[in-house]
Parts: C-alpha cells; sequence; structure tokens
C-alpha cells in the first residue's frame, strides 16, 4: 500500500462507545487494542497524533441531567469518565510500543498531567501520541467541542471523527436503509440540515478555523491510514471553494 500523508499533524475524535465492542457499556480491551493499533500505524508513517476521547460508555452527562441529575455535575461526572477511558487508552498504546502522554483539562496530577498547550505540542513534536481528557474541562460543552477546540489549539491540519459508520449520511444508515451517504459537505450543510456529525459549536469552531472534519468508521482495519493517505472511505466536511 502506498502510504503519503496527506497531514501532518491530526486530532483523532474516539466516542466512548466505540471502546465497548459488543458490550452494552465499559471498555473492551481488544477493543481498545484494535483502535491503539490504528493510531501505532498512523504514527509509523510520520503523522503527529493527538485525541479526545468521549465517555459516553461509562457515563453521559446530558442522560444524567435527563434523569433529574443537576447538568453542571453530571457533566463533571461525565468528564471523569472520560479520564478513565484516556488511562485504558494510554495502556494500550503503551503495551504496543507506543509512548504517549495524558493531559487533563480537570487537574488529577497522581494519575496524569495537566492540559498544558506548549507541552502538549512539544509531546507530538518529539512522536508522543498526547490523550486530551475531560473534554474543555468546563460543563455544558461536549467532547465534540473538546475535539475542535484542541485541533485548533494544536494546530491541527484536520479532525477526524471515528464513527460507527463509514461517514455522513441523511439519518441512520442503521435505521433508514435508504439513507443518503455524502463524500463532501460543507460546514453549514451540516448545520442547515442538522445532520448531527458533531454540535453546532464544534462545527462552527473548525469552520472559524478552517480545520477539516473527516468522519470515517473507526471499525475498519486501517481504516484510519487509508484516510489519512487519501485511500479510504469517508466524508470530508470543509467549506467548499
Amino acid at each position: 500500500m502506498s502510504a503519503t500523508p496527506r497531514y501532518h499533524r491530526v486530532l483523532l475524535k474516539v466516542s466512548g462507545e466505540a471502546l465497548m465492542g459488543e458490550g452494552q457499556y465499559g471498555i473492551d480491551v481488544g477493543t481498545v487494542d484494535r483502535i491503539a493499533a490504528e493510531i501505532k500505524s498512523a504514527i509509523e508513517i510520520g503523522i503527529q497524533v493527538c485525541l479526545v476521547i468521549g465517555g459516553g460508555n461509562i457515563f453521559r452527562g446530558l442522560s444524567g441531567a435527563a434523569k433529574g441529575m443537576e447538568r453542571a455535575s453530571a457533566d463533571y461526572m461525565g468528564m471523569l469518565a472520560t479520564v478513565m477511558n484516556a488511562l485504558a487508552m494510554q495502556n494500550s498504546l503503551e503495551r504496543a510500543g507506543v509512548p504517549t502522554r495524558v493531559q487533563s483539562a480537570i487537574p488529577m496530577m497522581t494519575v496524569c498531567e495537566p492540559y498544558i498547550r506548549r507541552r502538549a505540542v512539544r509531546h507530538m513534536e518529539k512522536g508522543r501520541v498526547v490523550i486530551f481528557a475531560a473534554g474543555t474541562g468546563n460543563p455544558f460543552f461536549t467532547t465534540d467541542t473538546a475535539a475542535a477546540l484542541r485541533a485548533t489549539e494544536m494546530g491541527c491540519d484536520a479532525l477526524l471523527k471515528g464513527t460507527q459508520v463509514d461517514g455522513v449520511y441523511s439519518a441512520d444508515p442503521h435505521k433508514e436503509p435508504s439513507a443518503e451517504r455524502y463524500d463532501h459537505l460543507s460546514y453549514l450543510d451540516v448545520i442547515s440540515r442538522d445532520l448531527q456529525v458533531m454540535d453546532t459549536s464544534a462545527i462552527a469552531l473548525a469552520r472559524e478555523n478552517r480545520i477539516p472534519i473527516i468522519v470515517f468508521s473507526i471499525h475498519t482495519d486501517g481504516g484510519f491510514v487509508n484516510v489519512l493517505t487519501g485511500q479510504g472511505r469517508c466524508t470530508i466536511i470543509e467549506d467548499t471553494v
């Protein structure tokens, strides 16, 4: 396979649900190991990688709030869940031989570094994978928004969102077999058609900073590197000229 990367530095957004494997909740170690292998393949072709991981496999702030919890408290619980996922991913990456650092927006010095932008950039320059945990550190913001924010702060060439399907569809293809799949969309298309790729604030932040969003299936073997080298099946969201 020709492996000429199109990007120098990227941020990969992985949902908490992607770490469950076939389970209903929690962390499936085999699935985390497989995603870690995908990231290692990208590092090996010279791409600098950082990650933002969600926490929906352990706790989701919105669903907690819907059941009567105060939204801010529920969101903080969700942020702590992302730290657990980040430590699991760090463990898998380092067992695969990839040096990794976890930086949390909520300082917890015993288990990981606090988020410091310049330190994170330096880690990536040295070939380390940096995993950003605890979202933005603020309630009422999703990990999608955290991904767009960190991609901007790190000067990333692209934001890749690993999902359960191979791109953006007009509806959930698992429920609507006739759903239309898109190869290219503009940021405004996503917002105006309410396509639910990421929340509106994340899309707006990416648009403002001209960071393309690439949506692909995290469950396709070799899919991450294929997308990074322009060979994979994905949807690219960017401003059309």
